[in-house]
This record gives C-alpha cells, sequence and structure tokens, in this order.
C-alpha cells in the first residue's frame, strides 16, 4: 500500500474537569477509545505526565493533565466502565497514568502486541504499522518534544493528534486478524499480565537478582548487595530521582565487595553522584557499615548464575523445542519464550511466572522433560 501523509484532523483542547466529562459523555458505553500520552523522564525517577491524547470514531481530544486531575474524569468509563482503551506499546503510558488510574484501564487493548500474535514481528513500531495498516507516514519530528511547556506549539498538537487518528483503523484490523487465527483470548491475557506489571507501584523485592556477576558472592555479600539495591530504589521514589543518580551499578557492586571505613571514604568513592547529598550518605554509611544479619541471608534469594556444562546444553535444546514450537504457532519465538526466561528456568528448575497462562499449555511438558 503508497504511504501519504496525512494532516491531522482538529482536536478539542481540554483544560478543565467539566469540559473532559462532557466529551467522555459523548462516547457509547462500549467504545472502543484510542488512547495515548506524552511523559517527561529526564530528571525524576516517575514519568511526569504532560498530555493525554484521546480519540473515538472521528473526534479528537487533548487533554492537559497539567491543568486538574485526570483520574475521576477517566474512572467511570476506562477504569470500571466496558470501554476498550486502544494502547500501542502501553507499558510506559500505564505507568505515567498510575497516579490518576491506579489499576489501569479495565479493558486493554495493545495494538503492539496484537501485531507481534498476527505475524507482524515482535516490538513493531507504531509508525511502521500504521503505514502497514494504514497507508500513512507519521511525522517523527517532535518525538524529543517538551510536552511540559505552554502552551504548546501548533506541530506538537498535530503531532499528539496524530498519534491517535490512526488507532481505530489499527484496531479494527488487528481484532479482526486475532479473531481469525483464534488468538484473541491469548492476547487478552499478555494485556492483562501488561497491565498489572505496569501498574504495580512497588519495587523489586529481590533486585539482587539481575546482578548476575554477583553470582558467586558470599551468602552475607548478596545479602548486602539487596540491602543497598531495596534503600537506593527506595530512595530515589522518595526523592523522584533516577537510580543512578543516587548510585550507578558499579558504584553498588564496588561498595559492597569493599564497604568504606568512614564518610569520608564514602565520600571520595561516590563524587559525582548528583541525587546523593548528605542525608543519603549519611543512610547510606549506615546501610553498608550496618552487620547482616542470619534473616537477612536466608530472605535473600539467590542470584542465578549463567548456564554452564549440562545447564548450557540443556538451554541450546529449549531454545530449539521453542523455536519449534512457534514456527508451529506462527509467532515470534521471543513472544512465545524470551531467552532470559529459558535462562532461569534451566538454572533453578523452578517454573517461571511469564509461562503460566497459555504458555503453560503449550510449553510445560516438552520443557520440563529438557531439565539438566
Amino acid at each position: 500500500m503508497q504511504e501519504e501523509t496525512t494532516l491531522a484532523p482538529h482536536a478539542a483542547w481540554i483544560q478543565h474537569r467539566d469540559d473532559l466529562h462532557a466529551w467522555l459523555a459523548t462516547l457509547p458505553g462500549d467504545a472502543a477509545l484510542g488512547f495515548d500520552t506524552e511523559f517527561m523522564r529526564r530528571n525524576t525517577f516517575y514519568p511526569q505526565l504532560a498530555l493525554v491524547q484521546l480519540g473515538w470514531n472521528g473526534q479528537y481530544a487533548l487533554v492537559d493533565p497539567v491543568a486538574f486531575d485526570i483520574g475521576d474524569a477517566l474512572q467511570p468509563l476506562i477504569g470500571q466502565g466496558d470501554a476498550v482503551t486502544v494502547m500501542h506499546s502501553a507499558s510506559e503510558v500505564l505507568e505515567a497514568l498510575s497516579p490518576f488510574l491506579p489499576h489501569g484501564p479495565r479493558t486493554l487493548f495493545d495494538t503492539q502486541i496484537a501485531a507481534a500474535f498476527v505475524g507482524m514481528g515482535l516490538g513493531i513500531s507504531y509508525r511502521a504499522l500504521v503505514a502497514e495498516l494504514a497507508g500513512a507516514e507519521l511525522d517523527k519530528g517532535e518525538t524529543r518534544s517538551d510536552w511540559l511547556q505552554r502552551p504548546l506549539t501548533e506541530s506538537q498538537r498535530a503531532y499528539a493528534t496524530l498519534d491517535v487518528v490512526y488507532l481505530k483503523t489499527v484496531h479494527e484490523q488487528l481484532a479482526e486478524r486475532l479473531a481469525q487465527r483464534d488468538r484473541a483470548a491469548w492476547h487478552a491475557e499478555d494485556c492483562e499480565r501488561l497491565k498489572q506489571r505496569a501498574c504495580y507501584r512497588g519495587g523489586d523485592a529481590q533486585p539482587q537478582r539481575t546482578f548476575r556477576s554477583a553470582s558467586d558472592w558470599r551468602p552475607e555479600q548478596r545479602a548486602l548487595l539487596r540491602r543497598v539495591l531495596l534503600w537506593r530504589d527506595q530512595s530515589a521514589r522518595t526523592l523522584d530521582r533516577p537510580r543512578p543518580w543516587l548510585l550507578e551499578d558499579a558504584a553498588v557492586m564496588s561498595l559492597v565487595q569493599q564497604p568504606p571505613r568512614s564518610a569520608g571514604e564514602l565520600d571520595a568513592r561516590t563524587r559525582g553522584q548528583r541525587a546523593l547529598r548528605s542525608p543519603q550518605r549519611v543512610e547510606l554509611l549506615d546501610v553498608l557499615q550496618r552487620a547482616v544479619d542470619a534473616d537477612e541471608i536466608a530472605g535473600t534469594d539467590t542470584i542465578p548464575e549463567a548456564p554452564q556444562g549440562e545447564a548450557k546444553r540443556a538451554l541450546a535444546a529449549m531454545k530449539d523445542c521453542v523455536d519449534k514450537q512457534a514456527t508451529e504457532l506462527d509467532l515470534p519465538p521471543g513472544l512465545l519464550c524470551p531467552r532470559k526466561v529459558l535462562e532461569e528456568y534451566v538454572v533453578t528448575a523452578q517454573w517461571p511466572e511469564f509461562l503460566e497462562g497459555w504458555r503453560r499449555a503449550i510449553l510445560a511438558e516438552p520443557l520440563s522433560k529438557l531439565l539438566p
């Protein structure tokens, strides 16, 4: 299909709660509502929601979430009602929305996930999806705009509106293809899983598990690593600053392996950490110097190591099994089971949470037979 560039249609600019209520009131209860956001995340832990774009049946609205609390207006239709909320690559959008919609939309249709289920590849961009299904080319000129500035430029408004203009066409075509392949239930399950993960506001209780290079550390070192990472995560949330601004990963590893003996040594070894001020340095020194007790060690999960020997050979066999099943189902192997999930399974022999649901029925029996 030949691509053509399309001008953005008019979108209402909404800065007041009553106006948003009125706009949403015109929609049927079971509307398929195109939904997108613009947010900023340069200097903060939490994304700063800067704009919400809505589209339904040729009507469009740009909502200013800086001007008022949008949550009470969105909840009845989206959070609690029967509307289908259509988004593309919804994870970060849901995270940015979580202060207003803590549990996300009741029914989510993620077009990127749907595209993977119908043979269009894993992680396809919205721009590519629109080009393929709507024959239109989206402008990328405002991708890195300052969306918190007011007023927005005409170019910004046009760019933002076009992000929801084609969601209706994309949604309808993908929903039809999902039905043809009998994949609608699988897609809905993955959307629900994505929604729960993205809307979870707590941190990882076992963050040390991702630090594979520490897998051979002594138990008390792993417990201290977990303690420092938990402190960093909570401090970043409290200060609303990116985690690396408090401590970069390399600094975490160095401090845990060789804890500083004094405040002066800590200052010297953490110089340049932008959010690590005097109060945080005092806290961190205590976190590092306090003795690790038996309860902390018992409460710290082991860190999965890289597969070696028999485990490595089993991993290769599992990867072949996943590839074969994916080919038979006409699914991307990474959608069926990412490699990192297999790596953890082959080392721990514990069935991964990611493989629950529809994936278990396909993979549990053949993969379990391949465990070393």
